[in-house]
């Protein structure tokens, strides 16, 4: 099993899941507060179904794709690539929607949640238990298809990334019990910052991977029929991506370390096109200001806040 490939959903899915660990921690301490422990096992009960959902997702997509590639049908070569790059492109998205929303949301995260369990827990006993539940359930799935859409694009390195996934969910758990069970101070702000960094690299690289792919559906088409023909440009190896404009295979290739390494983490290729370099960057700067600009905003706030005694 490659370390390489695990490393990159081992990293998402702790971050993604240290997110989930804070809901179901101040669920749990709010119900605490207000004498209602009796409601705990719903909060369990959401945990697991939240985590099951989202494994059942992830093996139907599997299956799909191991499905279309199995195919007879003339156009199943060309299908499997597309479908990875629309699910690369549907991970892109989300995670990065959930990064840039959740650190502009972080402040009011802990009202909200309070505000949703006490609501809850205005209604009878069976009522508030539903409501507990369908709280830690929506954000664990959330979090869970997240990184379930994450493997998926990753799937052509098999069962690696599944097993990083695994790795990060018991990381995440753990920060979880040292947070709310045993006490332990964290400074979790710069963990979300620093992971925060470490996710932007990686779902940026998932551009270069989405382009990959779009780019073998494109050339098998055009190989399958000639009717396709012209979505391939003339006069470069590739089919959509425009010239060659790095070359690394010499002294940096992406299957050896540590080439392999930066492949699976941050979407390093030994070889890479215009497109992908020029969406590369594009994301990458946009994606990251947007993300720095909700840091620098949020701390922003907390000085004025600080500024004026609130």
């Amino acid at each position: 099993m490659e370390f390489s490939a695990a490393l990159p959903t081992f990293l998402v899915t702790l971050r993604e899941g240290v997110e989930a660990a804070l809901v179901v921690g101040i669920v749990l301490a709010c119900l605490k507060k207000a004498e209602q422990s009796q409601l705990n096992p719903w909060v369990y009960l959401g945990v697991g179904v939240g985590i099951v959902a989202s494994a059942l997702v992830g093996v139907l997509l599997g299956w799909g794709l191991q499905a279309v590639g199995a195919s007879d049908m003339v156009y199943a070569p060309a299908i499997k690539p597309m479908l990875e790059a629309v699910f690369c492109a549907v991970a892109i998205a989300m995670l990065s929607w959930m990064l840039i929303w959740m650190t502009q949301q972080a402040k009011s995260l802990k009202g909200e949640i309070e505000g949703a369990v006490n609501a809850a827990m205005t209604d009878n006993p069976t009522r508030a238990g539903w409501g507990v539940f369908l709280l830690i359930f929506i954000a664990v799935l959330r979090e869970g298809f997240e990184t379930v859409l994450f493997i998926v694009a990753k799937f052509e390195q098999g069962i690696a990334p599944a097993f990083g996934a695994l790795i990060g969910l018991a990381g995440a758990a753990g920060i979880g019990v040292l947070l709310f069970k045993w006490g332990v101070k964290i400074n979790i702000r710069l963990f979300f910052q620093i992971m925060g960094v470490l996710l932007l690299l990686i779902v940026s690289g998932l551009v270069i991977s989405t382009l990959k792919n779009a780019n073998a559906a494109a050339t098998i088409l055009a190989n399958i029929d000639p009717q396709f023909a012209n979505l391939c440009m003339s006069g470069s190896d590739s089919c959509i991506l425009g010239p060659l404009v790095w070359d690394a295979r010499n002294f940096l290739p992406d299957d050896r370390f540590p080439g392999i390494l930066l492949k699976a983490l941050f979407g390093y290729r030994a070889q890479l096109y215009l497109a992908q370099v020029v969406s590369y960057l594009v994301f990458l700067l946009a994606a990251g200001g947007l993300y720095f600009q909700s840091i620098t905003g949020g701390m922003l706030k907390t000085e004025r806040s600080l500024e004026s005694g609130g």
